[in-house]
Formats: structure tokens, C-alpha cells, sequence
């Protein structure tokens, strides 16, 4: 008998020394903080109060006040999270936002500093919902930028990471299109090395404050498809740089820019038809290396000063076939900042120089001569010569107006030159230069 308590004193003296050894309260921690599990590792990272929470963390949003946030589409418009749907809005100068869809109207809560936010008991975060603004004297209802997928493919990121993207103006600058079937604008620039990027313009009284853009990964492109902004709109890029200063930048790819000395870029889509079908299926009936090659070198703005584009559309090309030319070379006429210069010091690739008319204007009516006047950046040859088998040459693309052109270099001979039609070898308007067909020898 005197055995049997010791080895009922036994088991508790075990018991008694399980809570010193520190294992039990380890396992009751998650007993105690049930929501500790729905805040994850990124969210602690990025200062937001975990999935459950419509808020905007701290370094959030602060980084989004600063214009240095590289992926705003990941923290505002709507996320679903485990309790519903947050929806999140950044818009500086508002006085209420509320979101409106099929069957649903809810007002979000005033977060401070033009942040609004809510969590509403949704499964899916509902198709195309809309928000409503209330401004001081105005209320607008519009989509939601941050709702929208890239309008940028993995192709067109890919080919400007290997730097052999040939269609650049279709993949940078500001595109009118239809973006998962709302009009709009998409915004894109290739900024490396920027911490952040805003878009301003006319359409948010310049200031970007409410739309940053987002990086596509490691390209170095930024994005932001901008609904309801349309061709003829102004706008520039509000860059954050790497030591912390910004600057307020006009588009390098714009299509067409304000005249100067305003600097804005413009958005832009060109509606020019062109109507030489003909001219082109028969430039290639004659082989370049055969054919009358005379070139008349013009610089536009001081040939005849005060002429627009169509207007010299209308008189520089008869003037040029009387002098027996068979080829125009434009010197620059992409836009640049001084109007005295010859037009190197470029300011924007693909947009032709607003002193003259718009881009559908440098495009031109067509010659009478039922050949083309085109230009580059550098140097472009077209055909003006009124004989009946046109010339090769060259006419700019329907897309960039008179900014490219489609023309193979012209081979040259160390054969001096000979002219063939014997137009002058120079003129008070420009410079020329010519090549006869024998040589080339």
C-alpha cells in the first residue's frame, strides 16, 4: 500500500513540471491572435493592416503621395480579400467617391489626403463598376483607371528589352484605342531608371497626383490606360528620379506637340487616307540603280517662309519637276525646340513640327505628279518627277505621317556623277546632287 502513492505522487509532479518546460503556451499563441494568419509577410512589408483591411498601409501610401509607387494597380481599385471586396481610390482634390454597379451603390469611407476606401460584401469583384465623384460644385461618374489589365503586350515588352522593337510609336507615347471595351488613352514611356511616374495633363488640371503609372517589370516601361481621354488632349510625364527630385517631361514618342514655344505633347491618331495605290504598286517597275536620281535639298520653314504644310504640298513639288528634279530630300522636320535651327536638336521622333500644321497635314494632299513628298528625321527621298513611269521613292507611313519611310538606302558609286535632266548643281532654296544611270558601273 505504501507504493501505490508514490506512484500516484509520480504523475502529478510530471504534470506540474510540463508548464515550466515552456511547450504549452507556444501551441496556445494561435488560440489567443486568430487574425494573425491573415496578415502575410508582403503586407507587413508594404505597412497595410493584411487582405481584411480596405485601407491603404502607411508606406502605401506614402509612396503613392510621393509619386514613387512602381505598381499602384496592386494596392488601388478593387481586391478581393477574405471578408468581401476592397475597393480603393486616390484622388486629390475629391469630396466623396462612391462605387456604383449592377444592383449596388455604396459610398467609400474619406481616408484623408484624397485616399477612399471600403469593404463591401461581394464574392467576385463585380465587371465594370464605376465610380462617382464629387468635386466642389460638380459630381462625375467615370471608370475606374486601376480596374484595367495592361494594354501593353508581352511581345512589345520583349522587343524593347532586346532593343530591336521597329514599331516603336505603336508601342510608346499615348495610344487612343478600346481597352477591354472602354475608350480611352493608354500612356506608356520607357523610364529605367525612374523611381515613379505620373501622367498629367488638361485632364486632371495638371496634376498627376491621381494617376501614376505602373513599371512593367524589368523593361523599363511605364503604363497607365487612362479612360475617357481622347485625341487632342495635352499632357506630360511627371518623373520621380533616383535622387528624389522630379521633373515635368514632354512625351520623346509623341505623335504631334503643341507649337512652340509651347512645349505640351499632344494625343494624337492620324486619319490621312492615302490615295497613291497606284503610284506604288509600279514604283518598283523600274530598278532604282536604272532610273533618273536628282535630288533638290529643302529646309520647309525658311523655303518659302509662312507656307503651311499643304500649301507647300501645293507649290513645291511643280517647282522642283521645272527644275528638272526627280527626288525631294527634306532636312528635318521632326519637332524641335529652335524654330531658327536647321531641326537636329529633336525634341519629339515621330511628331513633325507644329509650325507648319498638324501631322494628317505633313501627310499631304497628293501630288499632281501622282508621285509622293515624304521626309525622316535625317532624310527621306521621294519621287516628284512627271514622267510616266515613276520613279523609286519613297512616301511616309500612315501611322507616323511624315516621321518614317519605307525606303531602302540608295546605293552610291565612286563614279563621279553626271546629271541626266542637267538641273542645276545648286540654287539660293537648297542643295542638290545627281546620278546618272551609266554610273554605276
Amino acid at each position: 500500500m505504501t507504493s501505490r502513492p508514490r506512484s500516484d505522487d509520480t504523475p502529478k509532479k510530471k504534470s506540474a513540471r510540463k508548464p515550466a518546460t515552456g511547450k504549452k503556451p507556444p501551441a496556445e499563441r494561435p488560440a489567443t491572435g486568430k487574425k494573425a494568419p491573415k496578415k502575410t509577410a508582403a503586407d507587413a512589408a508594404a505597412g497595410t493592416t493584411g487582405p481584411a483591411s480596405a485601407q491603404v498601409g502607411a508606406v502605401d501610401r506614402r509612396r503613392l503621395l510621393d509619386g514613387t509607387h512602381h505598381d499602384p494597380h496592386g494596392v488601388l481599385g478593387a481586391h478581393p480579400v477574405p471578408d468581401g471586396v476592397a475597393f480603393r481610390a486616390f484622388l486629390p482634390y475629391a469630396l466623396g467617391v462612391t462605387v456604383v454597379t449592377e444592383g449596388l451603390r455604396a459610398e467609400l469611407d474619406d481616408d484623408g489626403d484624397g485616399f477612399f476606401s471600403g469593404l463591401l460584401p461581394l464574392r467576385t469583384v463585380p465587371d465594370g463598376y464605376r465610380l462617382v465623384v464629387a468635386y466642389e460644385g460638380t459630381v462625375q461618374e467615370g471608370e475606374d483607371p486601376y480596374r484595367f489589365l495592361p494594354a501593353l503586350g508581352e511581345l512589345d515588352l520583349h522587343l524593347i528589352g532586346e532593343g530591336r522593337h521597329e514599331e516603336l510609336w505603336r508601342a510608346l507615347g499615348a495610344e487612343p484605342m478600346e481597352h477591354q471595351g472602354v475608350g480611352g488613352t493608354r500612356f506608356t514611356v520607357w523610364a529605367p531608371n525612374a523611381r515613379g511616374v505620373r501622367v498629367a495633363g488638361d485632364f486632371n488640371f495638371w496634376d498627376g497626383s491621381g494617376h501614376p503609372m505602373r513599371s512593367l517589370g524589368s523593361s523599363g516601361v511605364w503604363e497607365l490606360f487612362v479612360p475617357a481621354v481622347g485625341e487632342g488632349e495635352l499632357y506630360k510625364f511627371d518623373i520621380s528620379r533616383p535622387d528624389g527630385s522630379r521633373t515635368l517631361r514632354a512625351d520623346p514618342m509623341a505623335r504631334r506637340t503643341e507649337a512652340p514655344p509651347a512645349t505640351s505633347s499632344v494625343v494624337h491618331a492620324s486619319h490621312h487616307e492615302w490615295h497613291d495605290a497606284e503610284w506604288m504598286a509600279k514604283r518598283a517597275d523600274r530598278p532604282v540603280h536604272e532610273a533618273p536620281f536628282s535630288v533638290y535639298e529643302v529646309h520647309l520653314p525658311s523655303w518659302r517662309p509662312g507656307l503651311t504644310y499643304r500649301q507647300l504640298a501645293d507649290q513645291l513639288p511643280a517647282y522642283v519637276r521645272d527644275l528638272g528634279f526627280t527626288h525631294v530630300e527634306l532636312m528635318p522636320v521632326a519637332e524641335h525646340p529652335f524654330g531658327g535651327s536647321w531641326g537636329y536638336q529633336v525634341t519629339g521622333f515621330y511628331a513633325p513640327t507644329a509650325r507648319l500644321g498638324t501631322p494628317d497635314d505633313c501627310s499631304g494632299p497628293p501630288i499632281p505628279t501622282g508621285a509622293r513628298w515624304s521626309s525622316t528625321t535625317a532624310a527621306a527621298r521621294s519621287a516628284t518627277s512627271s514622267s510616266p513611269t515613276p520613279p523609286t521613292g519613297a512616301r511616309s507611313s500612315t501611322s507616323t505621317a511624315c516621321a518614317w519611310t519605307r525606303s531602302p538606302p540608295c546605293s552610291t558609286s565612286t563614279t563621279p556623277a553626271r546629271p541626266v535632266s542637267g538641273p542645276p548643281t545648286s540654287t539660293a532654296a537648297g542643295r542638290t546632287w545627281t546620278r546618272s544611270p551609266s554610273s554605276r558601273r
